[in-house]
């Protein structure tokens, strides 16, 4: 199971899309037996968790109906919790978080960050660990011109104004998380700016969660049409995050992101 509250540090969360159209891997893990053969491989190769989603959350995605989201993630989340595996759900509609978590589910993932109608009460009582993200806006249309006056303070005070509705709600603090939300509304720039300021997030008290793989602004930096290279870049990201206080990353490549953090994590032991 998921250590929680952070017992070890840093945890991988990789990634599992079930759906026809992520901006990542959008198809490619869209068929249950596929979806679950990678989740197994990503558990494999160093997951500590594995983060189904059955919605995209692109750029420009809308949503699609509460029936299609449990029936795409509750056979993955169900075949991977029975293996043993720590599977958390990437959701923000009350429904699948109580089908996933019925099924297995030992998470939530909220981009939402419970915002939406009765997943504050739902999450209250399924009790279980909760990542609560910043967007400005919805997928549909978060990235129309996305605009801070501070943006670190702007996302900071969201997340901890956040986390005191979950208190309130009954939730325990010692079961919240937060994202920062890198490309959920948010220019490249902006996306720079959040990187260079990690450590501020620390004053919430509570893990912090970065997910930067495959996202535009590392293609940006990467410049390069591989898949290869992205997942170098991504994990290079993930280390930096790291460094500067983060205790979850979320990553579609877990074997290179591991081993990059095992070995940074030596190197800094063996250093004079």
């Amino acid at each position: 199971m998921l250590d929680f509250p952070v017992e070890r540090d840093p945890q991988i969360m990789g990634i599992v899309n079930v759906t026809p159209d992520s901006f990542s891997d959008g198809g490619r893990f869209d068929a249950h037996a596929s979806a679950i053969a990678q989740g197994r491989r990503l558990a494999a190769e160093g997951a500590h968790i594995v983060d189904v989603g059955g919605e995209s959350t692109r750029p420009g995605a809308e949503s699609i109906p509460v029936g299609n989201e449990i029936e795409r993630v509750v056979p993955v989340v169900s075949a991977l919790s029975d293996d043993g595996i720590a599977v958390s759900v990437d959701t923000s509609k009350p429904e699948v978080m109580e089908a996933a978590v019925a099924a297995g589910a030992c998470m939530v993932n909220d981009i939402y960050a419970l915002q939406r109608p009765g997943a504050l009460e739902m999450a209250a009582r399924l009790s279980v660990p909760v990542c609560l993200m910043h967007m400005q806006g919805t997928p549909a249309t978060m990235q129309k011109a996305p605009r801070y006056d501070n943006l670190a303070r702007e996302v900071t005070e969201f997340l901890r104004s956040r986390i005191d509705a979950c208190v309130n709600a009954g939730i325990d603090r010692n079961h919240l998380l937060v994202d920062p939300g890198f490309g959920f509304g948010k220019t490249r720039k902006h996306n720079h700016t959040l990187m260079g300021q990690l450590r501020r997030f620390s004053e919430l008290g509570v893990p912090l969660l970065i997910g930067v793989s495959r996202k535009a602004f590392v293609r940006a930096l990467v410049q390069i049409d591989s898949e290869e290279i992205l997942d170098e870049m991504s994990a290079l990201l993930a280390l930096l995050a790291v460094d500067q206080g983060a205790k979850f990353v979320r990553v579609h490549n877990a074997r290179l992101t591991r081993n990059l953090l095992e070995n940074h994590s030596v190197l800094e032991q063996t250093s004079p």
